[in-house]
């Protein structure tokens, strides 16, 4: 999952081809290690994405959208003073190093023209942004080093700019493919994979491990145990990677386990896996990359930012199983009382021979023809009290039972509520929907929201797509947007999908007045699974009929519905589909 020197000279020049020329815009700075800077060209528009962050370092396009902060950071104000306005020059990259120099070309405070560095350095944790001046300074920094944080490279504003100390690994390209069987050779005695991780530049893991899997060893094996026969085989595989790149025989790979979660990405085939990952291809890198952090890094960043609202629905969700559980075990208990009513009888028919003071009487149970039973008795009690003692501890379990129902029913249902809130809060991407389910839940009274009078929350809108036939598909983002959805801003012929007995988002087809084909309402079915809790199952089934035939029973929790008279379409989740369909990304 490493972004290597290779792939990052891909990228770069994906970048140039793309934006020849191009002019700073915007600049946004969405976290503490993040930039956007949107870039402007004859002919076009792009948002370059670049990333510190040490879990996914990278620079590249983008068609994602990211919340931005209401007051911009510190680094973010200095870059626009610098560079908004300023013009690409060209992109540098030295060697195989994942070091990309943005030059851009602007003019100064005095109006003089100047040349100004912004570099991108993808090094895992050492990953950073620099801003460099005219005369090789550094201007700031995204995240600043200190000489405490490191003894080898500090970066602070105001010090002459050092390029990361070099690895001095073999260039594949430039010095050959013996060089690299050479180089192994004299290093480490250490599986392959990792002598070449060692001494090969510009390759990720898995390259190295394709490497190791192509010698035409069963295993990925220790160099003092190697062949010269695999030792030629490696020399072979080598040549081979060189080949594939310089010769534009490279593609934007990406690896998916069977679960259709992103795993890995490269540029080419990777057969290592087998039967394990399937592997599907993009029109760019920067689409590639997009779609592979795009979902991991929004969840985690929901999660980070949801975090304290995530433990309120998830103890209070334990908290009402746990109330069930002790009502459930009370509902068992009182399915007993009529052994308590029939006591009480048994007493009372034989209160004659039974004395106070007597701590248990063996008598014929006439209800179990005639067998004896023994009765515990309250030695404090009359024989008249012990019966009236029995008959009252029936009348409570009785009772007990009735009630337990309905307290039973209500917490049922306050669950599967919660559960659906829980759900929602997990595909949440953004500030706005996260805000809309805490709003959900103040109005329903598990929490209390501060806000200020003059404050009035961000209007969210329905998530909006549109199919292949043209008919738009809106997808509601929170229980109560999902009621609105339905029951008042859809009109009765439209059609309503959400997957069966399973929590997920109402999905409406507007139809005005049309007929919908079938070819909309399976994507629309595979929208409502992708929205869903059964997002990552491979088969769903989605129940879908028009919205006269859905209705809200009275006093029911928020985005709970009935509906009749319905059709099952069974669809798989496919997230390419239901991103290829978004109505921003056709528009």
């Amino acid at each position: 999952m490493a972004l290597d020197g290779i792939t990052l000279s891909l990228i770069k020049k994906e970048i140039e081809d793309s934006a020849a020329d191009a002019r700073v815009d915007k600049i946004h700075q969405p976290s503490r290690e993040e930039l956007v800077i949107a870039l402007r060209w004859r002919g076009g528009t792009g948002k370059l994405f670049m990333s510190a962050a040490a879990g996914a370092p990278r620079v590249h396009f983008t068609q994602a959208e990211y919340d931005n902060p209401k007051s911009p950071p510190m680094f973010c104000m200095l870059m626009r003073k610098y560079l908004c306005g300023a013009k690409l020059m060209d992109i540098q990259q030295f060697g195989l190093e994942r070091v990309l120099h943005f030059r851009f070309s602007t003019f100064n405070e005095l109006g003089d023209p100047v040349v100004l560095t912004l570099s991108v350095e993808i090094m895992g944790r050492h990953s950073n942004i620099i801003l460099i001046g005219n005369d090789g300074k550094i201007i700031d920094s995204i995240k600043r080093v200190t000489a405490d944080m490191s003894s080898v490279r500090q970066v602070m504003p105001g010090m002459t700019y050092v390029f990361p100390p070099a690895q001095n690994k073999v260039n594949i390209f430039d010095d050959g493919a013996q060089a690299v069987v050479d180089a192994v050779k004299k290093g480490r005695d250490i599986p392959l994979s990792k002598a070449l991780l060692e001494v090969v530049d510009g390759v990720s893991p898995i390259i190295c491990r394709e490497m190791s899997e192509l010698t035409e060893s069963s295993v990925d094996p220790v160099i003092s145990d190697m062949t010269e026969q695999q030792f030629a085989h490696l020399h072979s595989v080598a040549e081979k990677l060189a080949s594939i790149v310089k010769n534009g025989e490279t593609k934007p790979t990406m690896l998916i386990d069977k679960l259709g979660h992103p795993f890995d990405f490269t540029f080419m085939d990777i057969c290592q896996y087998e039967n394990e990952m399937s592997m599907r291809y993009f029109d760019s890198y920067s689409e590639m990359l997009d779609r592979f952090y795009s979902e991991r890094d929004s969840a985690d960043r929901m999660r980070q930012r949801s975090g304290d609202l995530f433990r309120f629905v998830t103890n209070l969700s334990d908290r009402i199983s746990r109330k069930l559980d002790v009502q459930r075990g009370e509902l068992a208990r009182s399915a007993d009382r009529e052994e308590l009513r029939i006591k009480g009888e048994l007493i009372h028919s034989n209160i004659r021979t039974i004395e106070k003071g007597m701590t248990s009487v063996i008598v014929e149970n006439y209800y179990d023809n005639g067998n004896p039973v023994n009765i515990k008795l309250d030695p404090r009690l009359t024989p008249a009290q012990n019966a009236q003692h029995y008959y009252s501890e029936y009348r409570k379990a009785d009772n007990a039972e009735r009630v337990l129902k309905d307290l039973i029913s209500d917490g049922e249902k306050e669950l599967d509520y919660i559960d659906s809130v829980f759900d929602m809060l997990t595909r949440a991407r953004t500030e706005a929907e996260i805000s809309a389910i805490k709003e959900e839940l103040a109005q329903q009274g598990y929490v209390r929201v501060k806000r200020q009078t003059a404050q009035k929350p961000e209007k969210l809108p329905p998530l909006e797509y549109v199919s292949d036939d043209g008919f738009r598909i809106l997808c509601g983002r929170s229980n109560l947007q999902n009621d609105k959805l339905t029951l008042r801003d859809s009109n009765k012929h439209d059609i309503w999908l959400h997957t069966q007995k399973i929590h997920g988002s109402h999905t409406i087809i507007v139809t005005n007045g049309a007929d919908v084909p079938p070819r909309t309402i399976e994507q629309a079915a595979v929208i409502a699974s992708y929205n869903s809790k059964a997002r990552d199952s491979s088969s769903v089934p989605v129940d879908y009929t028009e919205v006269k035939n859905v209705k809200k029973p009275a006093d029911s929790a928020p985005g709970m519905v009935v509906y009749e008279h319905y059709k099952t379409a069974y669809v798989h989740p496919d997230a390419d589909c239901v991103e290829r369909l978004r109505a921003d990304r056709k528009a």
